[in-house]
């Protein structure tokens, strides 16, 4: 009986759904050529990343090495980005890695990954809305935060912000209720919007490369003393550091392009208009990866233009961009960047919010979230119920969580909804597609006497041109050791930098260890037959690429603060309540594999 029940509940885990279970919500059009699909990559891309994270990173984190800070991130976008690619190649059809990993893994996978994509989107918009505020806020002479600050402070350091942004909150509330009005009109102001946004981007990169200085990337403690000495007070500076271009060493790079990978978030929501590609197996595929590239030039230009024209050690966060012409002496430039900041900003609001709309519709719509947020208003054919609750638990943290904090959360469950992606690609590719009749061939077969047995010499010759049942689960065993062994790899590294490791015989012996196992398990994979279906795109050099993701997106989830491991805890634990007290219940309904 427990043997039973225990079964029963691991084949409602890994579940699957079909494609043509999707297919019917979905229409194809086939209107977006390889140049449209780059133009959306980049107008979701570019936008909010570099107004919010500019004085973030550059300030307290990397210095002028904010520009490698980008590298690495983008590095390890591309990394998911091919993974991204070959998920829209198999499954070419409007959706996200949710319905990838429901189609092609199970449903727990398809669940943690849609939740994470829902806090993605969650902490995306707070902490644009957050930006929104505070660049507002300079504007005017920072009259909000001083007058919240002083009526209603929150003294609860390390958890919540110094006071609650009421006028940020305001502004979530009234995106969320225009959105639950009307919707097909916001097209053309997010177009106007984003061109604006493009023109002050070139226009801020252009002037910092005219009357930026290269001394600030050198910057020494004597030029420190005298910006302390000329400001006398007047403004807060922030930690010199070791001075020169990389003032907070190798750890601040890292911790720096943790943060950083929140401004390349945007790039998979490209595959959530997949059916619109006239070629579907090519134009997404190249899209992302050449989106990801032409966002990298951009964020490097402006990041590049900012630290020339302004010491790193006197940015201000929330608002950098056009306090850096009210350094150089532009003042009148300084409005007009900021109502550049503003309408991105306002762009950003408006996709994030559509897309936090969409995916908690859907998952409402698979069973897997409460019913009543799939309820569709039938006069305007708007999620209302949805948008109106992600709107409130949007506007909610909004108010009460720190700008840093918020993009930090949303960059953790990035890297880890990326993870997810990347471990997928590896499973599906090594495990034999069967249909529910060869399936129940094959478990009549693995039960009888002429079973698959497992060897050593079947462990690295496997005999079989195409995967079987024993070569699928040798993957899945020996990824699942991996992934253990990564997470160890990556806590050495973060906990002793790699210049300290020579010091100690000990932590050397622990590293070359974990080396030597991580490549012998990865051999061992390599060794095991690959799935024969053509795709247009693959992910190459198959299963390195998508293990060395990982490591990247777990280390830099390391360098990523206790208290941003706290809140995502908090965050799961929630889902998870949800999920196997109301999902797994529930999410049978849509007649699943």
């Amino acid at each position: 009986m427990l043997y039973q029940a225990l079964r029963r509940f691991g084949q409602k885990l890994v579940r699957r759904h079909t494609l043509e279970q999707y297919v019917a919500k979905i229409s194809t059009a086939g209107r977006l050529s390889t140049l449209d699909i780059v133009a959306l990559g980049v107008v979701n891309t570019v936008g909010a990343g570099v107004y919010v994270l500019a004085g973030e990173v550059a300030s307290d984190k990397a210095g002028p090495s904010i520009v490698i800070c980008f590298l690495v991130a983008a590095l390890s976008s591309v990394l998911a980005a091919l993974c991204y690619a070959e998920f829209s190649a198999r499954v070419p059809h409007s959706a996200s890695a949710y319905l990838y990993n429901y189609v092609t893994v199970g449903e727990v996978w398809a669940f943690i990954t849609g939740w994470n994509l829902i806090l993605s989107y969650v902490t995306g918009a707070a902490s644009v809305a957050r930006a929104w505020s505070l660049a507002f806020d300079n504007l005017i002479g920072n009259q909000i935060s001083q007058t919240l600050h002083e009526s209603i402070p929150l003294n609860i350091p390390h958890v919540f912000a110094e006071y609650p942004d009421f006028f940020a909150m305001g502004l979530m509330l009234l995106f969320t209720g225009l959105l639950a009005v009307r919707a097909s009109e916001f097209v053309l102001v997010t177009t106007v919007f984003t061109v604006v946004n493009v023109l002050v981007l070139g226009f801020v990169i252009i002037s910092g490369f005219l009357k930026g200085k290269l001394h600030n990337w050198r910057l020494t403690e004597e030029d420190y003393i005298m910006t302390m000495f000329r400001l006398n007070d007047t403004s807060p500076l922030g930690p010199l550091g070791y001075g020169g271009f990389v003032p907070f060493g190798f750890q601040g790079i890292l911790r720096g392009a943790a943060t950083c990978f929140y401004a390349f978030t945007g790039f998979d929501s490209v595959v959530t208009i997949a059916e619109e590609a006239q070629n579907l197996q090519r134009s997404v595929p190249m899209g992302i990866v050449i989106s990801v590239f032409i966002c990298f030039l951009v964020y490097f230009g402006v990041s590049s233009a900012l630290t020339l024209m302004v010491p790193y050690y006197q940015l201000q966060p929330g608002s950098p961009l056009p306090e850096a012409f009210l350094h150089i002496g532009w003042a009148p430039a300084r409005y007009v960047v900021a109502i550049g900041a503003l309408c991105a900003l306002s762009t950003s609001i408006l996709d994030s919010m559509f897309l936090l709309r969409w995916m908690t519709f859907v998952m409402a719509d698979d069973g897997l979230l409460f019913g009543v947020l799939a309820r569709i208003d039938s006069k305007t054919s708007i999620p209302i119920v949805a948008t109106v609750v992600s709107g409130i638990i949007t506007a909610l943290m909004t108010s009460f969580f720190r700008l840093t904090d918020l993009v930090d959360l949303m960059s953790f469950g990035t890297l880890l909804t990326y993870s997810l992606v990347a471990i997928c690609i590896l499973i599906v590719r090594y495990q034999p597609e069967l249909n529910d009749e060869e399936n129940e061939a094959e478990a009549q077969e693995e039960n009888g006497p002429a079973a698959e047995k497992l060897t050593l010499w079947r462990l690295f010759c496997p005999g079989s041109s195409t995967p079987t049942p024993l070569s699928g689960r040798v993957v899945y065993v020996c990824f699942s050791l991996l992934a253990l062994l990564l997470l160890l790899l990556c806590l050495v590294l973060v906990q002793w930098p790699v210049l300290l490791l020579f010091e100690n015989p000990l932590l050397i012996i622990v590293v070359v260890l974990l080396l030597i196992l991580i490549t012998g398990i990865t051999g061992v994979i390599w060794r095991q037959p690959q799935s024969p279906t053509l795709l247009y795109f693959k992910v190459p050099a198959l299963p390195f690429l998508p293990i060395m993701s990982v490591f990247m997106n777990v280390y830099l989830m390391m360098q990523l603060t206790l208290g941003t491991w706290a809140l995502f805890g908090v965050w799961m634990l929630i889902g998870f309540a949800i999920y196997f007290g109301y999902g797994i219940h529930h999410a049978c309904r849509i007649n699943p594999t």
